[in-house]
């Protein structure tokens, strides 16, 4: 989760670096380091292991009167190639100390260029990928066709690298100048009077400037105070998306909250709304973006969903729901492992791509794979204009928000909310949905802000069981049906923000081998389905519970209101708000659009399907 920051203007750069800096610290990291030119032919570096609170000493101590200058930029690490130590923090210099280099991603043949830099007697600094990358264009600038180029001499290393990149560059012989690429890892430039930024987040810059302009993939910039120029790595003008961030700088701030977390977590009514809004008019769901017709969505005869992490849970949620509506086959795939698999794909295959920042980059390398086999592509994603969109045949867009937190629990309820979107729109297209079925399903979709709301005014209840269970040794989690990748994802909220081993299982599958984990006290939080809509499930699940407290399981239980015959089982009781009552939730949903048009009730009316 690195973030860079790049800047050329008229300010202090040393200030507008660790202010860009301080805002993405939510991304998490492990050290962090400035290099600002001084304009006079020095390039100055200082850099720190831990928190960024470390650098800043570190300027203090050294004096910042010492990094004077109006160009710069800043880097936050999280350790992949070396431990998190002050030799392998960015920036990375080459031996002459002339070139700076701050890079996100993975340099995937850097083995082999490191060997080749020894073979000619280059001294390595650090443990990194990263740092090949700075002598590789001291090396470039040096010597050969593109001597004395700056730009060039960054072109010409980026052709060389494999893997998925962004690279920002100084160097001191350019001191009003940074040149940055990306191949595969997000990068945007901020444009503003007299001054320009290079980015990993527009959060970075948003206290300066909302416009920006996204690159694609393959492409480097060169910014100045003047402008930016935009080229592909061979050196040919290329064309960039601008767009105005739609958010400002309070968003990124804490707003009143403790930390960050908890912003993002207040924030999920708001979001799930915000997800919903106008997607639904003249009784028809509406997708933001849609290059492909409904009748290229009435031949889908598959459905895929790609993604990591909580938008790999969120579709399998959302897979219970896409079948049952459209009576086709989903099937959920981690972006990671699908292109390797050699899925079947072909053009009357939907291929769902679920990603918050839309630059994951694994998911787009599986979205990419799925055009290459003629497969038609929708993106659910938070970021517009970015590039798993671009490469999409349709959009839906969460208009969540900023995700400041990286536990984002706003981002997977809101993509859950988009995945059904996504359902609905398909069983619209494909006539498995009557019209007054679609709107019954999206009117129980707008009681869910009011539903998250009411759970939110619990949150005593659950801060008061977190204490209790901190200094357990693990915790699991158990589900059935959708409570099932509910469960996946509350253990790996578990182990990303309290680092503590926690597993999800699904409940059926206890006696296959996860019951050997039960001991005398384990925490174990149970996701209850309806007893109304899954009566059979909510029996077996009591069953598991039944099991694990016979165990000696400390037994945690999220249920329905109204739920009472898991009482005796539950050590803890959680209680959520009890499903809407979806036929009258429906019923006013028609009612209000009937009085806005002035209409009367239409027949329903099933459309056939097509052969």
């Amino acid at each position: 989760m690195c973030g860079i920051v790049g800047y050329v203007g008229h300010r202090p750069a040393l200030d507008v670096v660790l202010g860009g800096l301080r805002r993405m610290e939510y991304r998490g990291y492990d050290s962090a380091g400035v290099a600002v030119l001084d304009g006079a032919g020095a390039l100055t570096v200082e850099r720190k292991a831990g928190r960024l609170a470390n650098l800043e000493a570190e300027l203090d101590k050294v004096g910042r009167e010492n990094f004077g200058g109006t160009a710069g930029m800043g880097h936050t690490r999280w350790a992949t190639h070396g431990a998190p130590v002050d030799r392998n923090s960015h920036p990375h210099r080459d031996s002459t100390q002339r070139v700076a280099v701050v890079h996100n991603g993975i340099i995937e043949n850097f083995a082999t260029l490191r060997a080749e830099l020894e073979a000619a007697g280059v001294e390595m600094a650090s443990d990194t990928d990263s740092e090949t990358a700075a002598h590789l264009i001291a090396r470039a600038y040096d010597e050969g066709d593109t001597k004395g180029d700056f730009t060039a001499s960054v072109a010409a290393v980026c052709r060389r690298l494999e893997g998925a990149f962004t690279l920002v560059v100084t160097h001191a012989d350019h001191p009003d100048t940074i040149v940055a690429a990306r191949r595969s890892s997000p990068l945007v430039v901020g444009v503003g009077e007299g001054e320009h930024f290079v980015a990993s987040d527009v959060a970075a810059f948003i206290e300066h400037t909302r416009e920006a302009v996204e690159l694609g993939q393959d492409q480097l910039v060169v910014i100045s105070r003047e402008g930016y120029e935009v080229t592909d790595f061979h050196g040919d003008a290329a064309q960039a998306k601008p767009f105005t961030v739609d958010w400002d700088l309070s968003a990124a701030e804490k707003g009143g909250h403790e930390y960050f977390m908890l912003k993002e977590i207040e924030e999920q009514p708001e979001a799930l709304a915000n997800t919903l809004r106008g997607h639904f008019e003249s009784g028809r769901i509406i997708l933001d973006e849609q290059r492909i017709s409904d009748q290229d969505l009435r031949d889908v005869d598959k459905v895929f969903v790609v993604a990591c992490g909580s938008a790999y849970h969120s579709g399998l949620v959302a897979k219970y729901a896409i079948e049952h509506w459209t009576r086709l086959p989903v099937e959920v795939e981690l972006a990671s492992e699908f292109r390797y698999r050699d899925p079947v794909l072909d053009r009357d295959t939907l291929v769902v791509a679920v990603s918050q920042s839309g630059e994951t980059a694994d998911t787009l390398e599986a979205v990419r794979h799925a055009r290459e086999q003629k497969a038609r592509v929708l993106a659910v994603c938070n970021t517009n204009g970015a590039q798993i969109p671009r490469e999409s045949d349709a959009v839906l867009y969460t208009h969540a928000g900023p995700e400041i937190g990286v536990a984002s629990t706003k981002a997977f309820l809101a993509q859950i909310a988009a995945n059904y979107l996504v359902g609905l729109a398909l069983a619209q297209a494909r006539g498995t949905k009557y019209p007054d079925e679609v709107a019954r399903e999206f009117a129980e979709l707008e009681a869910m802000p009011a539903a998250v709301h009411k759970v939110l005014s619990t949150v005593e209840q659950t801060r008061d069981l977190g204490r209790r269970i901190a200094d357990s040794r693990a915790v699991l989690f158990l589900g059935r049906h959708v409570g099932f990748p509910v469960a996946l994802e509350g253990a790996l909220k578990l182990k990303e923000l309290a680092y503590m081993h926690a597993e999800g299982f699904a409940a059926g599958e206890l006696k296959h081998g996860p019951i050997a984990l039960i001991e005398e006290g384990l925490p174990v939080v149970v996701v209850m389905p309806s007893p109304k809509g899954r009566a059979v499930l909510h029996s077996k699940l009591v069953s598991n519970i039944s099991e694990i407290q016979a165990r000696g399981a400390r037994t945690i239980v999220i249920a329905e209101e109204g739920d009472e015959t898991v009482r005796p089982f539950a050590d803890e009781l959680h209680r959520g708000p009890r499903r809407p009552d979806a036929a009258a939730a429906a019923r006013l949903h028609r009612a209000a659009a009937g009085a806005r048009r002035g209409d009367r009730p239409r027949p329903r009316v099933r459309r056939r399907q097509a052969a």
